[in-house]
């Protein structure tokens, strides 16, 4: 079971290396110049913690709080990567890159940027959460299998047992975790990313039926009244700014 390939499809993201006053994942290296931990910070810049430890800054962008894992995470993300060294080999390419100004090194920091952000999110997941959210779901070995059938099956007709079936629970025990967990009931999530991912096609220029039909809406009518509600606009407006 994948639980991030989906969210890092659909959510573009970019890297690019920038003044630590700008950035907003750095590197920190101990008195060794050895990278021994990352900080993410998900709302807003990273101030520099303690001037000469930060060994390489960077900004991130993906896709803002449209993103449901971003929104979920923390306000700073700490990753400790002492004694990880495939981590730390992938830091100091990072720099060598920026620094070197090589031909096609923002294509290269970009890449490698992605994958360092792919192990961070890994960690985090690890970790867990104490806050309701996506996060504590994909933190749940149960919740998690659920949580990925809709990401990865959106336009599926599926049900709370439909779920509690994925996750390996009884119906009644699936409702009370994922809303203790996740903060919303499933089918309540299931709306929510069905319309993040509704509003990602529009804005691409897809029809309204079309994305209607994609997404499991009955009629096209009965759509365009669920993502009023949710983003104020009628999705046609959306599709003819696309």
């Amino acid at each position: 079971m994948d639980r991030l390939t989906t969210l890092m499809d659909r959510f573009q993201l970019a890297v690019q290396a920038a003044a630590p006053g700008a950035a907003n994942l750095i590197a920190l290296a101990d008195a060794a110049g050895e990278p021994v931990r990352i900080l993410y910070r998900t709302r807003s810049p990273v101030p520099d913690p303690v001037p000469g430890t930060v060994m390489w800054a960077a900004r991130v962008e993906w896709s803002g709080q449209s993103n449901p894992f971003l929104a979920a995470l923390p306000p700073v993300v700490e990753y400790e990567i002492t004694g990880n060294a495939e981590t730390q080999g992938l830091v100091r390419l990072m720099r060598d890159e920026a620094e070197g100004q090589h031909c096609g090194a923002q294509s290269v920091i970009n890449r490698l940027g992605e994958v360092l952000m792919v192990r961070l999110l890994r960690n985090q997941i690890q970790r867990g959460t104490t806050e309701p959210g996506l996060l504590a779901g994909l933190a749940d070995p149960r919740l998690s299998r659920a949580i990925v059938a809709m990401h990865d099956s959106p336009g599926r007709l599926w049900t709370n047992a439909d779920l509690a079936q994925q996750a390996g629970l009884s119906l009644s025990r699936f409702a009370e975790l994922f809303a203790a967990e996740v903060g919303e009931t499933p089918i309540g999530y299931l709306r929510r990313w069905r319309l993040i991912l509704a509003r990602q096609d529009l804005m691409r220029g897809d029809r309204v039926e079309a994305v209607a039909r994609r997404y499991a809406y009955g009629s096209p009518e009965g759509f365009t009244r669920a993502f009023r509600k949710a983003y104020g606009v009628a999705p046609v407006s959306l599709r003819s700014a696309a």
